[in-house]
C-alpha cells in the first residue's frame, strides 16, 4: 500500500499497533533524490551539497543515538526515532527529535474543562496516583470547575487520609467506594459535576486477582482509566506493565517523578509497548505546582535539554552581533 501510494522509492520508517491491536499505524516517507546537473560544474556542486547533507544527517543520527543510549531506550524505540529523524532530514538534532516524536507517538493532554467520563488513575503501588488525582482536582478547582473526588484505595493504611488532606484544602468532599457496587452508586449521585476523579488502589499487574479487582472497578460505570507510571524504572518492567494496564483499557500514560529521573527510556518503552498516548506528567511533589502537558517539544526537551539552551548574544566592539552558545 505504501509503494502504491508513494512509489517504489518509499521506505517504512516505523509501525505500531493502536487501539489494543485493532489498528496499525504505518509511518512512511520518500528519501529525497539528488539530481545531477548536465554540466560538470553543476554536477560538482551537487556532489558537494550531497556530501554536506550526508555529513549533517550523520551528525544528527549520532547525537540522537547518544541521547537514546543515555536514557536506556529500548533498541526498537531507538531505531524508530533515529530512522524517522534521518528520513525527515532535519539539520538540528533537537528539531529532528521533535519531528520524530510527533510522528511516532500520540499526545493527548488531560482535559482541563468539563468531561463526561469519570477518570480513574491506575498503576502499580507507589506510582503517584493519589498525588496525580490531587493535582488534577486542584487544577479543576482553579479553573472554576465543580470537581468530585472518589477514593477506592480504602484498604491500604493511610490511603484515604492522604487524599483527604488534599481535598480538605480544596474544600472538596471526598467520597469513598469500597466495591464496584459502591462506586457505581457514588458516581450515579454525582451527575451534576464537571469532573469526577477516582483514586484506585495500587495493584500488581502480573497478579490475576489484582487485575480482576481493578477491572471490576473500571467496568462498574462509564470510567476512563489512565495509567500512572513513575519514570526511571527498568525499561523491560515498564514495557510489560504498560501492556498489562493497556489490556485493562488504559489509552494514556501519565509519567511521574520526572524531576528525579535521569533516564526516561522506561517512559518511551511504556508508551511504545502499550500503544499509549502521552498525557500530562508530574515533575514535583507539590500539589500547587500541578501537572504539565507532554508535547513532542516538551518531551524532546526532557530527553535532550542541551539542544534547547538559549542563544546568548553579545555585542563586540565593532558593533556587530555575535552569537554564542548552543541551540
Amino acid at each position: 500500500m505504501v509503494r502504491d501510494t508513494l512509489g517504489e522509492d518509499a521506505v517504512i520508517v516505523a509501525t505500531r499497533e493502536e487501539r489494543g491491536g485493532a489498528a496499525v499505524r504505518v509511518t512512511a516517507a520518500i528519501e529525497p533524490a539528488f539530481e545531477i546537473g548536465r554540466e560538470q560544474a553543476a554536477a560538482g556542486a551537487d556532489e558537494w551539497l550531497q556530501y554536506d547533507d550526508e555529513q549533517d544527517e550523520q551528525a544528527v543520527a549520532e547525537e540522537l543515538t547518544e541521547t537514546m543510549l543515555k536514557h536506556n531506550c529500548p533498541e526498537d524505540v531507538m531505531d524508530n526515532v533515529i530512522s524517522c529523524a534521518t528520513v525527515i532530514g532535519m539539520e538540528n538534532p533537537g528539531v529532528a527529535l521533535i519531528a520524530a516524536l510527533e510522528h511516532l507517538f500520540h499526545f493527548r493532554p488531560l482535559p482541563d474543562e468539563r468531561y463526561k467520563k469519570a477518570m480513574m488513575m491506575i498503576g502499580p503501588p507507589g506510582s503517584g496516583k493519589t498525588l496525580t488525582v490531587a493535582k488534577m482536582a486542584a487544577r479543576g478547582a482553579m479553573n472554576g470547575l465543580k470537581v468530585a473526588v472518589i477514593s477506592c484505595d480504602t484498604v491500604r493504611a493511610g490511603g484515604v487520609e492522604q487524599l483527604q488532606s488534599f481535598t480538605n484544602l480544596l474544600e472538596i468532599n471526598l467520597q469513598k467506594a469500597n466495591s464496584p457496587k459502591d462506586l457505581h452508586h457514588v458516581i450515579a449521585d454525582l451527575g451534576n459535576y464537571d469532573q469526577i476523579l477516582i483514586d484506585s488502589p495500587g495493584i500488581n499487574p502480573f497478579e490475576t486477582n489484582d487485575i480482576r479487582t481493578i477491572a471490576k472497578l473500571i467496568g462498574s460505570e462509564n470510567i476512563e482509566p489512565h495509567l500512572v507510571l513513575p519514570a526511571g524504572i527498568d525499561t523491560e518492567e515498564s514495557s510489560e506493565m504498560a501492556r498489562a494496564f493497556a489490556a485493562l483499557g488504559a489509552h494514556t500514560l501519565i509519567p511521574t517523578r520526572v524531576d528525579i529521573a535521569r533516564r526516561l527510556g522506561s517512559v518511551m518503552a511504556a508508551a511504545h509497548s502499550g500503544s499509549l498516548a502521552f498525557a500530562d506528567a508530574s515533575n514535583t511533589a507539590k500539589v500547587a505546582d500541578g501537572l504539565f502537558s507532554l508535547t513532542p517539544k516538551s518531551l524532546a526537551k526532557l530527553l535532550m535539554p542541551g539542544a534547547y539552551r538559549d542563544i546568548d548574544r553579545v555585542r563586540p566592539s565593532n558593533g556587530r552581533m555575535k552569537r554564542t552558545g548552543t541551540q
